[in-house]
């Protein structure tokens, strides 16, 4: 309901110019147009929603309703790069015009993240209302990891983050969120006979057990998201024993279960559509699984009626 269709003309992302901070681009009208549909979108939450173009020009009536929209409460979220970009986007422009509006969207949308941590440190993927799985720990989709990399980022001062864009008090109160967001992860690897492995996609937010998420999102082993946690707890300078013992536990996870003398590769099946199926190739890269099971650990694939399986190719085209 949200998504608008980019054009010829506005074919780039606020991720790409994040990526991509050209000074004289943050200085354009073009820019502090995007950064005013950036804060019409904006939610009294201080959060974002997600899968919106911010970018394209809106229309008076999009306009209307986003503005009609504004006191949502269970649409701000983390999940799929939301709230996160947003947040750079609004530091590269304050940092380019020095317009306070725009500063002070951002730190309404870094007081936001701060009050969806819980108290063991995580996070949920939306938040202040929840339902269903939104209330777990979600690694998916790197959504915590984007979370702390950009909370991190602000409290070192990083650019864009520089200058007077946060003051000493915000900053310690940043990287005391960071720090806490550590101390769950640490929490939330999954252990095998005593021994460090690595994480699920999301966790309860209570046992901090492997949980569930939508029908084909098993409790598992998900060597995915924890890839992008293992380069963050491998960007902490000086870490403790516990963190290097966690990173070594991981990777050597990770080495346990690759899977050689196989490759997936596109192809165009009898309907004319792309679709992927596993090939032999004993000369192919390793590669992992998409999910690995509790129990045996071993690669399983799932469809939305929630069975195993054990062959992808036993999987639905949908999935």
């Amino acid at each position: 309901m949200y998504c608008v269709l980019l054009t010829p003309a506005y074919s780039q992302s606020l991720q790409y110019y994040n990526n991509h901070p050209d000074s004289a681009f943050f200085k354009s009208p073009d820019a502090r147009r995007i950064g005013e549909q950036i804060l019409l979108w904006q939610r009294e939450t201080g959060g974002w929603p997600k899968n919106v173009d911010m970018v394209t020009p809106m229309t008076d009536s999009l306009r209307q309703v986003v503005a009609d929209q504004k006191t949502r409460r269970n649409d701000s979220t983390t999940d799929n790069g939301a709230t996160s970009q947003q947040i750079v986007f609004l530091a590269h422009l304050y940092q380019n015009t020095g317009e306070e509006r725009f500063k002070q969207a951002f730190l309404r949308g870094m007081e936001y993240l701060l009050s969806g941590q819980y108290s063991n440190g995580g996070w949920p993927q939306f938040w202040p209302e929840k339902r269903g799985y939104q209330w777990h720990i979600t690694y998916n989709d790197d959504a915590m990891i984007s979370t702390m990399t950009l909370l991190r980022d602000v409290a070192q001062q990083k650019s864009p983050y520089d200058g007077n864009l946060t003051t000493a008090k915000q900053r310690k109160r940043l990287q005391k969120a960071f720090d806490k967001g550590v101390e769950c992860i640490l929490a939330t690897q999954i252990k095998k006979d005593g021994r460090p492995t690595v994480w699920c996609q999301q966790h309860d937010h209570v046992t901090l057990l492997p949980a569930p998420a939508r029908a084909y999102e098993l409790a598992s082993y998900c060597p995915i998201e924890s890839v992008g946690i293992i380069r963050l707890l491998m960007g902490i300078p000086h870490p403790s024993k516990r963190i290097r013992e966690s990173v070594h536990g991981a990777m050597a996870w990770l080495e346990e279960h690759q899977l050689k003398g196989i490759r997936v590769e596109q192809f165009q099946n009898e309907e004319g559509k792309r679709d992927v199926r596993v090939i032999q190739d004993v000369q192919a890269q390793p590669v992992w699984a998409r999910y690995y099971d509790l129990e045996n650990e071993q690669p399983f694939f799932c469809d939305r009626d929630g069975i195993p399986r054990t062959k992808l190719s036993d999987v639905g085209y949908e999935r």
